[in-house]
């Protein structure tokens, strides 16, 4: 069972969205907050990553270079600059060609080019995964000198595309850029020092609590119990409880829980399962405490979920 995938697709709530931004010096764009989580990637030139104009962070700047990729977990409102110096203007609208998967925003002078590509990858902040909520408010990966093969792999297609469209890349940049967020998430937790890795960047390669997570993340309408998963693990029932929760955030029956409704989540959203299914492979024996414990979970019953997530993406 593919943790990383899995709990990535939990929180998607639609497909990533993109805008290829060509900046002359001298030129700033303000960005707005975003629901979901917000990514940059330098194909060409180079820039500055600010704090926004209208929050108060004491983050500091970053510069970005050449193949460079930035990952925003909170889609927090911020700036992109050929220098910190130079005043931001606001998002202009993107124009986007029929059918294309990427918009286009061009602005500044007649200075160096710089070009990115920005956007923002829909996700459910209301019930993030645990992984996703501890990772770093801002990830900075390099692709320069051969790190991280495999991302600048993904960087130089991308590239490929966005500067010279041929036919199939309204099909190949979404899956490119899909592909993206993985790649970015397993090279930063890759790069964690193992000796010093806690959290999901340990729990995942821990030989007692990986194993107990890719069984509740393969089965988990199975009857799973604190001692049944410790079995699994090979300690006591007290020492796994312990070392998951100090590594995953939250004791077992938690985060199976969790992860319970989210499946029935995803069924809900992307499926015309009856309930009693839904209920069924999500661990509950009956539809009445199915629709307790999620009306718990979302604040309201499953039914009125299922219509309300129906209605968003016909809108």
């Amino acid at each position: 069972m593919d943790i990383l995938t899995e709990a990535v697709a939990s929180m998607r709530t639609g497909r990533p969205s993109s805008v290829r931004t060509d900046g002359h010096a001298p030129w700033a764009l303000q960005l707005p907050a975003v629901e979901g989580a917000g990514f940059h990637v330098v194909l060409q030139g180079g820039c500055w990553l600010l704090p926004s104009r209208d929050a108060a962070s004491h983050r500091e700047p970053v510069r970005l270079a050449q193949g460079d990729v930035i990952f925003l977990r909170d889609g927090r409102a911020h700036v992109l600059a050929d220098d910190p110096a130079t005043p931001p203007v606001d998002e202009n609208s993107a124009s986007f060609r029929p059918g294309s998967p990427i918009g286009t925003v061009s602005l500044g002078g007649d200075g160096p080019r710089t070009s990115l590509l920005c956007g923002a990858y829909h996700l459910d902040q209301g019930r993030p995964h645990p992984l996703v909520r501890q990772l770093p408010a801002v990830i900075h990966l390099t692709t320069r000198d051969g790190r991280h093969p495999e991302l600048s792999a993904a960087v130089r297609l991308l590239g490929a595309e966005v500067e010279n469209p041929r036919p199939g890349a309204d099909g190949i940049v979404p899956s490119l850029i899909d592909s993206l967020l993985l790649y970015i998430l397993r090279a930063w937790l890759e790069k964690q020092p193992e000796e010093s890795a806690e959290g999901w960047a340990a729990a995942l390669g821990d030989p007692a609590v990986a194993p107990a997570l890719a069984a509740v993340h393969e089965a988990p309408g199975a009857a799973w119990t604190v001692e049944s998963l410790a079995e699994r693990s090979g300690l006591s029932r007290a020492a796994f409880a312990r070392r998951f929760t100090a590594l995953v955030g939250e004791p077992p029956v938690a985060y199976l829980t969790r992860w319970r409704m989210t499946v029935a989540g995803r069924l809900l959203r992307e499926s015309d399962a009856p309930l009693a299914a839904v209920a069924a492979r999500s661990g509950y024996g009956s539809e009445f405490a199915f629709a307790k414990a999620f009306k718990r979970a979302y604040g309201q019953a499953p039914g009125g979920y299922r219509r309300q997530a129906r209605e968003r993406a016909a809108a």
